[in-house]
């Protein structure tokens, strides 16, 4: 694995805003990471992950997948979705999924569709 170009704090204040910004469709799951700062797709970062209600922090490896680039049409956030890399086991995912429970199956918009 290449080294990570970045290391990124993400906070998640709470389920509603962990909905916005999972990302079911990638394979091993994902993030949406609202910044204004320019990356690559392919671009590895290593991101440590501040959950709703967890005390201690996750860290996970990703990789970019997504850009928005900044000024995006239909009021959407500038940022970069990063696709975990190193959760094979998929334990991120499940804590997420977790997390925001019931929101998955609505339709509520997210930062991604």
């Amino acid at each position: 694995m290449t080294r990570p170009a970045a290391m990124l704090h993400v906070h998640v204040k709470d389920a509603e805003r962990l909905h916005r910004a999972y990302m079911p469709f990638i394979v091993q799951g994902g993030l949406f990471i609202p910044s204004d700062k320019s990356y690559r797709l392919g671009d590895c970062l290593f991101l440590v992950l501040h959950l709703p209600g967890d005390e201690e922090p996750v860290s996970v490896t990703g990789k970019v997948v997504w850009i928005t680039p900044p000024h995006p049409q239909g009021n959407r956030r500038p940022g970069v979705g990063v696709q975990f890399l190193d959760d094979e086991e998929g334990r991120l995912r499940a804590r997420i999924e977790t997390l925001i429970g019931g929101l998955q199956n609505t339709d509520r918009p997210t930062d991604t569709f």
